[in-house]
């Protein structure tokens, strides 16, 4: 049985009169059969002017603009419906608005007579609350880039200065004592400069390791023919702060092999690997150095050592040393079922 003509007009207008949100009902010819309050108290329009004039009329002719023109006459004409349009309304009292407009034909099966409900959201308050957002996002990028540039050059001045203490003093020891801290804070200086250079996110550990071990090896290497330090990894990425500990783990077992594997100028290879699967990773720093002491089970265990085994148990992971022939092979490795632990090294 058809519905009236009148009902289906009624009805359109009970949808849009019962809306807490922005809502117009046009009729074919794109007029305003009525809106909800929301939308004439929203958008400053007369509602008593409103009914029977085309949209584009209202106010003062600022819902004129061509794209919703054609967008609605296309939606009338059912070939297309409007849906999240977004468009800058400028109206005359107070800043332009940012609008999300939809728009469907209403079929009651009567093709003599057609309406069209227009919804509409402001998204201004949000679009600019994601605007600051973004900027605050910037300006803390530019801080913490400022903070890491601060950062670089005060462990470039702390590593300076411990190198010139080391030149004057007389004690040998205590230049060793010197000299290893001064190696130890230019590692520490270049494992920032990586991360800095990575920002923030996931960082490729590849080129990570291949940069930190270029920086190592340009400080503590003099001749690049008789020792060689490479890296060989997989693809594998990590998060920033588990790269840290990664990278420190790195620095002191490549410094340690540097100061133990080859004695009396001998040459010889590091390799750094690391390769992963899943959840799963192996880290390890391997030499065809002189290999362990036979009295390496009883030594105790230096800075270096320590350094490694607390980053270790902080990344829940394995420590173990083995006999490479020549050399030795130290790995760290993590398993989801691994015991934390460590075995004693050089």
């Amino acid at each position: 049985m058809p519905v009236h003509p009148d009902a289906l007009q009624s009805l359109g207008l009970a949808i849009v009169a019962s809306s807490n949100s922005p809502m117009v009902l046009l009729n074919g010819d794109l007029r305003v059969m009525g809106a909800s309050k929301t939308f004439y108290r929203a958008f400053q329009i007369d509602p008593v002017g409103a009914p029977g004039r085309l949209l584009f009329q209202l106010g003062a002719g600022e819902w004129d603009i061509r794209q919703l023109r054609s967008l609605l006459q296309a939606t009338a004409a059912g070939d297309a419906e409007i849906d999240a349009y977004e468009m800058d309304l400028a109206l005359t009292k107070g800043d332009a608005r940012r609008l999300v407009v939809n728009a469907q034909k209403l079929d009651f099966g009567d093709a003599t007579h057609s309406y069209i409900l227009l919804s509409v959201v402001d998204v201004t308050d949000a679009r600019l609350a994601a605007k600051l957002k973004d900027d605050l996002v910037r300006e803390k990028a530019i801080l913490l880039q400022e903070l890491q540039h601060r950062v670089a050059n005060s462990l470039q001045i702390i590593a300076s200065v411990i190198l010139q203490s080391a030149r004057r003093v007389n004690s040998d020891e205590s230049r060793h004592h010197l000299t290893d801290a001064h190696n130890r804070v230019m590692s520490v200086a270049a494992l920032q400069q990586q991360l800095s250079a990575s920002r923030l996110g996931e960082v490729e550990l590849r080129a990570y390791f291949s940069k930190l071990c270029d920086s190592i090896g340009a400080s503590m290497i003099r001749d690049h023919e008789q020792l060689v330090l490479e890296v060989k990894a997989d693809d594998s990425t990590s998060e920033a702060d588990v790269s840290v500990s990664l990278g420190l783990i790195v620095t002191e077992l490549v410094i340690n092999c540097l100061k133990h594997a080859f004695p009396g100028g001998r040459q010889g290879k590091i390799e750094v690997g690391y390769e992963s699967e899943g959840p799963n990773w192996t880290l390890s720093v391997a030499d065809n150095g002189v290999g362990m002491p036979k009295d390496a089970a009883s030594a105790t265990p230096g800075l270096g050592t320590s350094i490694v085994e607390a980053l270790a148990n902080q990344l829940d992971a394995r420590v173990s040393v083995a006999e490479a022939h020549p050399g030795t092979i130290i790995s760290v490795a993590h398993t989801e079922a691994a015991d934390i632990g460590t075995d004693t090294g050089r």
